[in-house]
């Protein structure tokens, strides 16, 4: 049976993260590793922080700390953030740990010996007025692509070429603004990609069922030819480049960041080692199926330069067998951007809502297919409809009518019929709907399935109507009541991936820890639940988002004039 290993794109260290992150890769790699534990899989779903590389020197000089603190309370932050969130890492590391240096250098060591890393001598920017060689991310300028006037040295944010400092147009240091800049030589080291293109090729092509984004990424890069990277940087904050005459220097942040994936499995076994392997989840893995989620500027990075290092070691390092690009959540139209602070941060999420709003709206949402733009009135009128009014409603006016009617006891009386048999056929399509688009990794279809289910929940109880049927014929009202209670008590296991508080709510109306992943037979038939079983009435699960909250928040985050 196979093990699956799933990461998600490890979010940088320089501040909370926004909702965009969230969505493009840790919240849907969790909802598919907690549906794949539902169904009895073992999984192991890692994360960590991307600690290294200039952002975050010049942020902890800007808080007047010394780096390696700046990074740790960072760290704690983010992983509070990401607990509030219900994000179930089985591991979620540093990638500034002692584990990830070693692997490394040890990658470093082995693609040296294998003839995939070269000695060069680059023209690098120095930039006279910070006295100081500028990384390629803070050099900024005009993109010679396409045009965008605030492209960074290492890569284009809009049309998402890599790029070389020295290839901007108009190009000023991203610290103090100067112009003043100079080309001078420097000693590095280049990954020589271009010599694994074949191999990359017939990887990714060999690959089934991958996302067109995914693919089409990959393929452009690999049609425009790859040009060998540069793989160290003149810093002092980083992995360090174990090599006569690289006295301080450190790879790139991009060389050890997706070692991180292995580093962090590796912090995770240190924990317990004598009941974990993290060579059995990475080295010569063959019965693991490996998952990545990354937004699509990350994508190049993920089916060329990460897989690359991997074939260059000639070691059976574990490489991915499906990558979720994921596009992008805009802000009313515009990006948003931990940087320039434009959107909203998830820590500021969660203190206007609890995490199952953001959890559902992002995952019905999600930007699979094309750019998403969040709004206000978005966010409010699907989280008031599916989940106050659909689910919420049907959960209380259900639970809370029984108890007048019946007592705090699932009520006995009338036997099924036709309506309850077509019902159960309904649902148990709809289920088998919701699983294989979970199992696809199709969100979107997933959300919409499983948001059908909850609708043919009220459809049932608003056609036998048993607020009426009390009045002449109590056991029809009986039997309509337990079964909406089945119904109630089956999305709680099936509700768990997308709104884990909320499936505990409905746990615990049933007096269970955490009802069981039903089975075909259970959702068809809608018995489990039998009479005399005791419940209680959950507080509302959902409270209304109003337009007051919709303007307050408007105000709040700012929102363009034309949209108003």
């Amino acid at each position: 049976m196979a093990r699956y290993l799933v990461t998600s794109a490890l979010p940088y260290i320089n501040g909370i993260k926004h909702l965009g992150n969230l969505v493009g890769s840790m919240l849907p790699a969790d909802v598919y590793s907690r549906y794949l534990r539902e169904r009895g899989h073992e999984v192991l779903y890692i994360c960590a922080t991307d600690e290294h590389g200039t952002p975050a020197e010049l942020a902890a000089q800007e808080a007047g700390l010394p780096v390696e603190e700046f990074c740790r309370q960072q760290y704690e932050a983010q992983k509070a953030v990401y607990e509030g969130f219900l994000l179930q890492f089985d591991h979620f590391g540093r990638s500034s740990s002692v584990a990830n240096r070693e692997l490394t250098q040890h990658f470093a060591r082995r693609l040296t010996d294998n003839g995939f890393i070269a000695e060069r001598v680059v023209k690098q920017v120095y930039s006279v007025a910070d006295g100081r060689f500028l990384p390629d991310r803070y050099v900024i300028g005009t993109c010679p692509h396409c045009g965008y006037e605030a492209a960074r040295g290492d890569q284009c944010e809009n049309c998402t070429r890599l790029l070389d400092p020295t290839e901007l147009i108009n190009p000023r240091s991203a610290i103090s603004g100067s112009t003043d800049l100079e080309v001078r030589d420097s000693h590095h080291l280049f990954f020589e990609q271009s010599e694994l293109a074949n191999e990359l090729r017939e990887w990714i092509t060999t690959r089934e069922g991958w996302p067109v984004l995914t693919t089409s990424i990959a393929l452009k890069w690999l049609n425009e030819g790859l040009e060998d990277r540069g793989i160290t940087r003149d810093l002092s904050w980083g992995v360090p480049v174990d090599r006569p005459g690289f006295e301080g220097k450190v790879f790139y942040v991009w060389f050890d960041a997706p070692i991180e994936y292995i580093g962090a499995t590796r912090e995770w076994a240190e924990l317990d080692p004598e009941h974990r392997d993290w060579r059995s989840w990475w080295f010569d893995a063959r019965d693991v199926h490996y998952t990545q989620f990354m937004a699509k500027d990350n994508i190049p990075f993920h089916t060329i330069m990460f897989p690359g290092m991997e074939l260059g070691t000639r070691e059976p390092w574990k490489m991915a067998d499906y990558i979720k690009g994921v596009n992008w959540l805009n802000y009313y139209g515009g990006k948003f951007s931990t940087s320039r602070k434009y959107g909203i941060f998830t820590d500021a999420a969660l203190e206007i809502l609890p995490a199952d709003y953001w959890r559902y709206f992002l995952i019905a949402n999600m930007p699979e297919s094309d750019d998403v733009s969040f709004t206000w009135e978005l966010l409010a009128a699907q989280c008031n409809k599916d989940l106050a009014d659909t689910l919420g409603n049907l959960v209380n006016r259900v639970l809370s009518f029984s108890t007048k009617r019946f007592g705090p006891n699932v009520p006995d009386g009338g036997l099924p019929g036709p309506a309850e048999a077509a019902l159960g056929e309904q649902i148990a399509e709809l289920v088998a709907e919701y699983e294989g688009h979970l199992e696809a990794i199709q969100f979107r279809k997933a959300a919409h399935a499983l948001r059908s289910a909850w609708s043919a929940a009220n459809a049932y109880l608003d056609t036998k109507a048993p607020w009426t049927a009390i009045k002449t014929d109590p056991d029809e009202a009986a039997l309509t009541l337990r079964t909406a209670m089945n119904l109630i008590r089956l999305f709680a296991p099936l509700s768990r991936p997308l709104i884990p508080q909320t499936a505990a709510k409905l746990d615990a109306a049933f007096g269970e820890r955490e009802i069981p992943w039903p089975t075909e037979g259970e959702v068809r038939a809608l018995d489990a639940l039998k009479s005399g079983a005791a419940f209680t009435v959950p507080p509302v699960l959902f409270r209304k988002i109003t337009e007051e909250d919709v303007v307050g928040w408007r105000e709040r985050f700012g929102a363009p004039a034309d949209e108003v």
